[in-house]
């Protein structure tokens, strides 16, 4: 994924503004997405996801704060696509941010420990197509602090382990549906997922 931004949409990107009212874009075609998000301050960020490999952000040469070379890559990368999206990158705001996406195992472990654990992100890394990141961190901390108050714990340690081991249960069963989702939504029939999500 390639992240922008844009402050002040309603003036710079007026068309895309106008697009968004106020919500999200999800917009798809030749294996590829490119999802833009109104935020409460006037601005929007936009984000594009194709299919590279590992080190294509290390390879690529694109230096990702120069906004030619990066509209260079876009008009190459999702060439067809319609015009209106190039004013997205031609009136973002500051450099872009190359975002390489990862999934934890789904059948990770580990032993819990005595005075630390992990929540959100830092616990179970996944792409972000499910649309369940900030989600799943809340219920994190509130299964953790119900874990910690919970009086049928000995100790900090079996209160943690209980915590982490819902936790991973729940997490892998959203980073398989995420998996599921970043596939589908950049193959030939992603529109058709989007349809029958919504329908």
């Amino acid at each position: 994924m390639v992240e922008g931004a844009v402050y002040n949409s309603a003036e710079s990107t007026p068309k895309i503004h106008e697009l968004l009212n106020g919500g999200k874009i999800f917009a798809m075609n030749d294996e590829k997405t490119l999802i833009t998000s109104s935020k409460g301050d006037g601005s929007l960020v936009f984000y594009t996801g194709c299919k590279t490999d590992e080190d294509w952000v290390r390879n690529s040469g694109i230096d990702f704060t120069d906004k030619a070379q990066v509209l260079t890559w876009f008009k190459t990368e999702f060439a067809g696509w319609d015009s209106i999206w190039l004013e997205l990158f031609a009136n973002a705001s500051g450099g872009f941010i190359p975002r390489p996406q990862y999934c934890m195992p789904l059948d990770q472990t580990w032993e819990a420990q005595t005075n630390i654990t992990m929540l959100g992100d830092a616990a179970h890394l996944m792409p972000p197509f499910a649309g369940e990141g900030v989600n799943m961190a809340m219920l994190d901390a509130v299964e953790l602090s119900e874990q910690l108050n919970s009086e049928t714990h000995t100790n900090l340690q079996t209160a943690i382990a209980a915590y982490e081991t819902q936790m991973r249960a729940r997490a892998s069963e959203t980073a398989r549906e995420t998996l599921v989702a970043t596939e589908a939504l950049h193959s030939p029939e992603a529109i058709e997922f989007i349809i029958n999500i919504i329908s």
